[in-house]
Order: C-alpha cells, then structure tokens, then sequence
C-alpha cells in the first residue's frame, strides 16, 4: 500500500517512548565476537554547529590539512579545530551544551559522540554552558595543565595563556573535578583555580574574576536560550532551536499541529536550495543552509507545502533526537543527464521529505539506527516498522517530488558549490520517470571537503595528549597514519582521545569502487592499519537499479 500523508496520525508521547525503549539500547551496543565488520557502530546522533561568528575564524576539518574559513550552520564532529583570531568569537552549540569562545582561542573538538563532550583547548578563553547533564554523560575541557570534568549543570569559564604556562578556571555556577599531575580538587559555584606546571602541577585559589565583555556576551547569549518560545514546540536539545523566533513564526495547523514558517524568503523558495553539499564523516554527503536559521529544519524533523508555503514540522519533543546530514530523497541514475553544447552534462537530484516519508541513509548504519533516525524526526507516523519496512520503493508517494526537486550539475554538487544560481530546470514528467537512487554517484572534491574558503594556517601547533596520570601521545595508539608534531604543550586528558581519522587525501582513492558513499568502519580500520580498504559489505536500500533513459531539460534558471 501507499504511505500518505491522510493515513497518519498524531503519536502519543507514550507511543515514541516505548519504540525509543524498544530500539534505543542498541545505539550503544557493542557488535558481538566475529560481527564486527557487519555491525560496527553507528554515526553518533548528535553534533556540534557552528551557530554564531564574528570576526575571522578559522577551521581545520577532522581528517584534512588545509585550514579554511569558517561558515555558519556547519556541522562540528570529532577531531574537528576551531580558531578565532584578533577580536573574534564562536559560537558552538551541542544538544544540552554551548561552548563559546574568545579572541585568539585555539579549540579542539576531541571527542563528540552520544556518551562524551571531550574538547582540547591549547590557548585562549573558553566558556561552556552545561543547560543538563544527563546520567552517564561526560563533558571534559582538556587543557595543558590540567583537566576539568563537569559534575552538574552550570557555566564554566577557562583561560589560557599562549605558551600554555598558565590555565585559569572559573566556575561561575555548578560545580567542576580539576585534576591532574598529581592533583585532584573539586570547585564550586564561585569558586576560581590557577593551574601551572606540566609534570607535577599546582593549583592555587584565586579570587574570581571581574566580568568582562566576552562574560556580558556569553550571559546575553543563554538568557536567548532561555527565554526561547520555541522550546515550548521542540525539544531543546535540537542545535538552533532559540534561533526560530528570530526568524519566523508558529502556527498551529490541522493534522500537524505546531509548524514553524520562515520569514522573509525568496518568493519560490524550496528547502534544500539555498546552500551546498559538503562531505563530513561519517556521514557523507552533508547538506549546509545558507540562512542564518538553517540549521535544525534541515536536519531535524520534516518539510511542509501548504498552499503557497513551506513550513517546518519539528519531530517529537524528546530527550535525544537523531541528527541526520540532509532529510532529502535522491533522484538520478548514470545517464540522468543533459545536452549542453552537444556534450552530455550529468546531473544530480534531490527533494525535501515530507510528513511521514522514510529516511533511508546512505552511509553505514544498522537497523536499530534506522528506526530511530526516522522516529525521532517524524512528528506524525503510523507504524514505524512498516515505514522503514519498505521493500518497493514505488509504494513510498513521495509528496514533493514533483514539486521541490533540485537538479544541479554533478560538478556543481561534488565541488560544493552554492546551489541555488545552477539549478536545471526539469519538468514533472521528466522527474517521474527519474529514479530514485541510494546516494548521488559522484564523489566530493577536497573543496567540498572544506568549510569555506582556504586560508592560512593560523598560529597554532600541533596537538598531543597524556593522561592525567602519565604521559601517554596520541601518536602511538595509531599506527601507519601521519601524525602530529609534538612540540605543543601536550593536554592533559582523562578520557583517552579516538583513534585519528584516515586522512581524506586517503580515502578518497578508495571510494571510487562506489561514488558517493563514504567508507564503512572496517574499510576504515583497514586503511588505518595499512591494509587494503576490501569491499563494502553494507545492504543499500533502496538498490541500485538499471539505469534510466537519458532526459533532457530546460535551460538552467538564474
């Protein structure tokens, strides 16, 4: 049968909340002796975006070696570094966290999975709002004289002198464990520590600081939060949800209930149009908004067309929605193509998901991961099992197929450029008899790689780490791999930081046996010992199917 939009009907909370019970243990779970390569873990349901910038600011993507400029909505994993320069700030937000940072700040985004906020800070000032911390969270800010944990909700302020000589910790309210080199103390609201030395390190109090404008800032950006009405229509652990009252606003709709409509767009505005594909890890292809408020609508819950407009339905208030890269159906096939200038010209194609449409992502997941992707991001379903369930993809009727599609060039898509200027205009007839694919079947250049433009190296070093108790770098759990130089202060750290990422520059050769899907886990493992990447082993759906006719379009619309 058909699975439209009529046939649903409004969950209950309690609903969500035993599927979420029934399929959430597995986002953890260890694969069991001799499966590992068949069900290796899945992406992490959470990431950081980079909500806020101001002045120049730098970024180093987890896995590459050309520093770019930063941009707005990108999302933020592990093993990614941010620096601000002279007069700038950064804003990072994470589920229940912000991090915030001054001028001339070096960061490190160590680890960010569901579990753990690991974060590497080398110089400059740093201040992390805790909203919550969950049971069996941890939050971590590692630093070259010491570590501090976070025990309960609070902000927390860190400072630290070029050279890493000094580090300076505030804990404005909450309360915090600062150990290292032989010590270990505990800080309460009000209270401030100095930290010197690096072997053997002492701490001493101090009286706290004078609040200074970063502070003022920092304290303006949380009542923001706070203050948001639309934590009242979703949960507030989605990145970007205080930005929603700024721009537009919520209106109660029959069948849907609470949609959020954009203000101020373009007339003919479609979702996922106005921005470009990246490449982030694990994911792969990545869709980043152009707007200053694109972040959560396009990655979180699903699109609307009511009448001439686009509203956004949130998915379901819980404690732990599913981040996913881009919400979108692809359309296309080998010889999905155009004639320009008598040559044939391959196209890549997408549209926006509606109310109750599956999600079937294109990078390595198990099924658990794919019932929770979809359920946690559709407000209105029926039965979850049948929507992933699905084995003909013609039975799925895809709302906006016909109406939302955007077709580019495969160049433009693959070089992550800005879509909306090299749209192909396709007609309804030619999209119907287009197919859907698993993923586009190009694969990204090193400028889709890249948050912004390439810029300079800022001066920063190169990071090590040693635990808390004993110095013990990063560099020898990783064998066969570049590693970093070690002439910077290392950072002391209580959680032993991930393995380092395959450089892309490596990977890359390897993905072209299957365009446009990243790499699995153990083809991973395998470039990262030294080995052949081997086959992949993951089921795609829907399938690759035979290739379609050729169609032919209109003119590109400027």
């Amino acid at each position: 049968m058909r699975l439209r939009t009529k046939d649903l009907f409004e969950m209950s909370a309690l609903g969500i909340a035993a599927l979420l019970m029934a399929a959430g243990s597995a986002l953890g779970q260890e694969p069991t002796a001799g499966q590992q390569n068949l069900a290796a873990d899945d992406p992490p349901a959470r990431v950081a975006r980079l909500s806020y910038l101001k002045g120049s600011v730098s970024f180093l993507r987890a896995g590459v070696d050309q520093w770019s400029q930063a941009a707005l909505n990108f999302p933020v994993t592990t093993g990614d570094r941010i620096y601000t320069d002279q007069d700038a700030h950064a804003e990072l937000q994470v589920g229940n966290y912000t991090v915030r940072l001054s001028q001339r700040t070096d960061l490190t985004v160590t680890n960010l999975n569901d579990q753990v906020l690991q974060l590497g800070l080398e110089q400059g000032t740093l201040r992390l709002t805790v909203y919550q911390l969950p049971s069996g969270e941890t939050v971590e800010i590692d630093t070259p004289n010491g570590v501090l944990t976070v025990i309960q909700p609070g902000t927390y302020r860190v400072d630290i002198e070029p050279g890493g000589e000094r580090t300076e910790v505030y804990v404005n309210s909450g309360s915090s464990e600062v150990t290292g080199g032989g010590i270990s103390e505990t800080l309460h609201s009000g209270q401030a520590a100095k930290l010197t030395g690096r072997d053997v390190v002492s701490l001493v109090s101090i009286p706290p600081p004078v609040p200074d404008e970063f502070d003022k800032w920092c304290d303006e950006r949380d009542r923001h939060v706070s203050s948001s009405a639309s934590s009242r229509y979703m949960s507030k652990t989605v990145p970007g949800f205080d930005d929603l009252d700024d721009y537009g606003q919520w209106e109660d709709v029959a069948d849907y209930g609470p949609v959020w409509y954009p203000a101020g767009i373009a007339v003919g505005w479609i979702p996922y149009r106005f921005g470009r594909w990246v490449w982030v890890g694990p994911w792969g292809w990545t869709w980043v908004e152009d707007e200053p408020w694109g972040f959560c609508q396009f990655h979180y819950g699903r699109w609307l067309h009511i009448g001439v407009r686009w509203g956004w339905l949130p998915g379901p208030i819980i404690a732990a929605p599913v981040y996913a890269p881009a919400l979108v159906a692809f359309v296309g096939g080998p010889q999905f193509s155009i004639t320009i200038g008598g040559e044939p010209v391959s196209l890549t194609a997408w549209f926006p998901l509606g109310p109750g449409e599956p999600f079937f992502p294109w990078y390595h997941c198990r099924e658990d991961y794919l019932r929770l992707v979809n359920v946690t991001n559709i407000r209105n379903v029926t039965n979850i099992t049948n929507i992933i369930n699905v084995r003909h993809i013609e039975n799925v009727h895809y709302a906006y197929r016909s109406i939302a599609t955007t077709a580019v060039p495969a160049r433009v898509f693959s070089s992550g450029q800005m879509v909306a200027r090299q749209v192909v205009r396709m007609t309804p007839q030619q999209l119907e008899r287009a197919q859907i694919i698993p993923h586009p079947g190009v694969n990204p250049t090193m400028r889709a790689a890249l948050a912004g433009a390439p810029v300079k190296p800022p001066p920063v070093r190169s990071q090590s780490f040693m635990t808390a108790a004993r110095p013990s770098p990063v560099s020898q759990r990783v064998p066969r791999i570049a590693q970093p130089r070690t002439e910077a202060p290392r950072l002391f750290t209580r959680n032993p930081p991930p393995p380092e990422h395959v450089p892309f520059a490596m990977q890359h050769p390897s993905m072209a046996a299957h365009p446009g899907r990243p790499l699995e886990p153990q083809q991973l493992e395998n470039l990262r010992a030294g080995r052949r990447p081997g086959p992949m082993l993951d089921r795609e759906f829907p399938p690759h199917l035979a290739p379609a006719p050729s169609v032919r379009a209109g003119p590109r619309r400027r």
